[in-house]
């Protein structure tokens, strides 16, 4: 008996290579947090139960760090004890031996039919480890930090529910006209991402590093702005974004501010006073503080008139303290121009004057995914806004595709998604502003979306140019049919990596 169960730990062990992978690939996507992960389980139960692939192949892959190859193994060895235990058991209250190769094979299918479960087991039990190494990484970029800023390191902290990657990419290249910059690339916004590029990337040579700080909860900006210490705290804005996991603003609020918290006592609070809760936090902050924005002029340190937005960038006047300045942009958008002012007034901080923030500004390229405009030879005109959406990008997007006036305007969405209790109410507006502006809605996946139809419908936008395809490669399809030179087309929102809908 006790063989049966050593040949059915082996048998798992054979059959649950791609299944534990894919578990893993999930769980990695997640950033190895167990909350998050128990949290996609249990939104993707029929996803779980089937044995079909669950992360498309556009997405991005499993990495198998260091990191994804202890826990696999962990999980290799936790799921053969368990198969083995429960074999051996059974093996001990039946004598019989053809009813325990089968009990032993229904086991074997039991776990495999469960191994995205066993792999949170796993994660468990390696945490303890894993803890301890990312603690190491951890204190040697704080201490990293703390040494360069002896030697004249300057450190920008950036924040926001929306804006903050634009912002952070869009403020490096304005500093850049005048110092030797590093900021952290993509999304590089949690302790162990920013410690991965403090530690092998920044050195003596930067004058500046631009750091993006991201949180899912309370603490989390407190975690990532006391290892960046920085100097000069940047709020881009704040809205309904994340919701599913902070539950409430009044939590993002809380969180956000984290940061201003944060700052030193001669450090420098950045808001964008535009943004109704982040004026909040700014009147009631007491250090050393820069408003800007496009509205109430007379309260703001820094701020943009007489604007034009344009098919293919902006124009405004930039207004400081210190004097104005007339700036253009390739960037698409007003709300890039509230980046650019947020951007700008760090710029002003660290000793630059209006002509070179004007030449930084100039230079500025658009973001990769962030209402970046292409135009293949076919004529057509690309808006790639492709990056996770909100409600206040979203709009904007919207706006940037209202500009043109020639073609039609056709917008291919799947909508938006982690905005919690808020997600169908915030995707049926939406549903109501896209009817005002576009001639063809294509829709990417049919539950998900249904608010966003309801919306169309209920501002009688036409049911002949809805499409609701059930995949991007079926919406991009359905749009060949009915697209033609000139016509502009807006890719709004990518789903999360983690996210697939049957």
């Amino acid at each position: 008996m006790f063989i049966i169960a050593i040949v059915a730990a082996i048998i798992e062990m054979l059959i649950l290579k791609s299944r534990s992978l894919e578990s893993l690939h999930i769980l990695q996507l997640e950033a190895y947090e167990n909350l998050r992960y128990k949290r996609w389980l249990d939104g993707n139960r029929e996803l779980i139960m089937s044995f079909d692939k669950k992360i498309p192949d556009d997405k991005s892959p499993l990495v198998m760090t260091d990191r994804a190859k202890r826990l696999y193994k962990t999980h290799i060895v936790t799921t053969m004890a368990i198969v083995f235990i429960l074999s051996f058991l059974f093996s001990l209250i039946i004598k019989n031996l053809i009813i325990n190769v089968i009990i032993a094979a229904l086991i074997i299918f039991a776990i495999y039919y469960f191994i995205p479960y066993i792999m949170l087991l796993s994660n468990t039990i390696n945490k303890p480890y894993e803890n301890k190494i990312n603690m190491g990484f951890y204190n040697q970029a704080k201490s990293k930090i703390k040494s360069l800023q002896g030697e004249g390191l300057n450190v920008i902290g950036i924040t926001g529910s929306f804006g903050k990657t634009s912002t952070k990419f869009i403020c490096s290249q304005i500093l850049e006209e005048k110092f030797n910059v590093l900021n952290t690339p993509s999304s590089f916004n949690t302790p162990m991402g920013l410690s991965k590029i403090i530690n092998n990337d920044l050195n003596t040579e930067n004058e500046v590093f631009v750091a993006e700080l991201g949180a899912d909860k309370i603490g989390e900006i407190d975690e990532v702005a006391k290892l960046v210490q920085p100097h000069i705290g940047i709020i881009t804005g704040i809205g309904p974004a994340h919701l599913q996991s902070f539950k409430s603003i009044d939590n993002i609020i809380k969180t956000k501010y984290e940061l201003i918290e944060a700052l030193p006592p001669d450090g420098i609070a950045i808001f964008n006073y535009d943004n109704e809760y982040i004026k909040r936090m700014a009147d009631k902050t007491f250090k050393e503080k820069v408003l800007y924005g496009m509205n109430d002029t007379e309260k703001l340190d820094i701020y943009a008139k007489d604007i034009e937005v344009g098919e293919f960038g902006s124009k405004f006047t930039l207004v400081t303290k210190n004097g104005s300045i007339d700036c253009q942009t390739k960037l698409l958008g007003k709300h890039n121009i509230s980046n650019l002012l947020g951007a700008a007034a760090a710029a002003l901080k660290l000793g630059m004057s209006l002509e070179e923030i004007k030449n930084g500004i100039k230079k500025t390229e658009p973001i990769d995914h962030r209402l970046s405009l292409m135009r293949p030879d076919n004529g057509l005109i690309i808006i790639d806004d492709t990056f996770n959406s909100n409600p206040v990008g979203f709009r904007a997007a919207l706006e940037v595709l209202n500009s043109f006036k020639d073609g039609q305007k056709i917008i291919i969405t799947p909508g938006m998604v982690e905005l919690g209790d808020k997600e169908a109410e915030e995707n049926f507006l939406l549903g109501g502003e896209i009817s005002r502006v576009c001639d063809y809605a294509i829709l990417v996946g049919i539950k998900k979306t249904e608010p966003i139809y309801n919306g169309l419908i209920e501002n009688k936008f036409n049911k002949n140019k809805i499409f609701r395809a059930k995949n991007l490669d079926e919406g991009v399809a359905f749009l060949n049919k009915i697209v033609k030179a000139g016509d502009v087309v807006l890719f709004e929102n990518d789903l999360p990596d983690n996210y697939t809908e049957g």
